[in-house]
């Protein structure tokens, strides 16, 4: 990066993830936002060029106009996070989780190609591949993740279908077992087999929660909550943005029963806690983050702040 402000051009910053990161990142000092005037947004030379001058290009763009941009690209030094799902598994791009393992943060900061997480493998990916990692979960099981989001997850289209009556309170969703983000949670968490995902959307705005049950069918012994929460708690240990809570934490229950899909709403932490029944020997790993923070635009602006050199936690806000 150059010594001056670093330039970032944000394709597609009026969209839901463009908004915020624009947001989390125009007042910092350090920051020179580069943007074209609406006339040329639709112009792929246009944005090519704008593209090329920055230093770090964000695209916040459907599949397809992004393959366009990074295409007309080529091999241009811009370093490029591509928040769409386009490259989210493809060779040649480093998945943008700096926590996913200890020597990530290095592959992100050598790479001039970033694959910004989807919100639901975030969570998913971060209880499953510390516990692939050490060996309890088989990497050729298939486990089950259930996720609740806000209907923000799903960008204008959906947010204009839940400010109008009469819409769900809570609808289950990708039923046909392909979702988008499958692909992304099989890589990154070590599996061989794609896991069984079914999202959720919630009558409300921001916010998710994912849930994995560890159960026998998936571990390579009988394990027990506290081997769960160890594993987790070991590879988490010093990370700000993802603190593992106490083992059958109460604390952050509602009525010490109810735990609120909303509670890190506009931070970049992910928390992760486990519970179990010993006496039946179920045990269940859960995530909580903000779908468009940690899950979306706080993780872009995490990945700036790494390439920048800044203190990680610059812009974001911590839960």
């Amino acid at each position: 990066m150059t010594t001056n402000k670093t330039k970032v051009f944000i394709d597609g910053q009026h969209g839901t993830t463009g908004l915020q990161i624009h947001d989390r990142l125009k007042n910092r000092p350090d920051i020179e936002l580069l943007e074209l005037p609406i006339a040329d947004r639709k112009d792929l030379g246009k944005r090519a060029e704008i593209a090329k001058a920055a230093d770090i290009a964000v695209l916040c763009l459907p599949d397809a106009a992004a393959k366009e941009l990074v295409a007309a690209l080529g091999n241009a030094d811009t370093v490029v996070i591509d928040a769409s799902t386009a490259h989210r598994v493809a060779d040649g791009w480093t998945y943008g989780f700096p926590e996913m393992t200890k020597a990530h943060r290095q592959k992100l900061k050598d790479s001039n190609r970033i694959s910004n997480p989807g919100c639901y493998p975030t969570g998913a990916i971060a209880i499953l591949r510390p516990l692939v990692d050490a060996g309890l979960v088989r990497a050729d099981s298939t486990p089950a993740v259930f996720g609740v989001s806000g209907y923000s997850g799903g960008g204008k289209e959906l947010i204009a279908v839940h400010e109008q009556p009469g819409v769900e309170p809570f609808g289950l969703y990708g039923l046909a077992l392909a979702h988008k983000h499958v692909p992304e949670m099989k890589k990154y968490s070590g599996l061989t087999h794609a896991p069984l995902f079914v999202p959720s959307v919630g009558h409300y705005a921001q916010g998710m929660l994912i849930t994995v049950p560890i159960t026998r069918d998936i571990t390579t012994k009988q394990v027990t909550a506290k081997d769960v929460h160890g594993v987790l708690a070991d590879r988490y240990a010093g990370e700000t943005f993802v603190p593992v809570r106490p083992l059958g934490d109460k604390s952050w229950l509602e009525r010490d029963q109810f735990l609120r899909a909303d509670r890190l709403t506009n931070t970049n932490t992910m928390e992760l806690a486990v519970y179990g029944n010993d006496a039946d020997g179920n045990v269940v790993a859960i995530a909580s983050l903000d779908n468009l923070g940690k899950g979306a635009s706080g993780a872009a602006v995490q990945c700036i702040n790494l390439k920048t050199g800044v203190d990680e936690k610059t812009g974001l806000a911590v839960g």
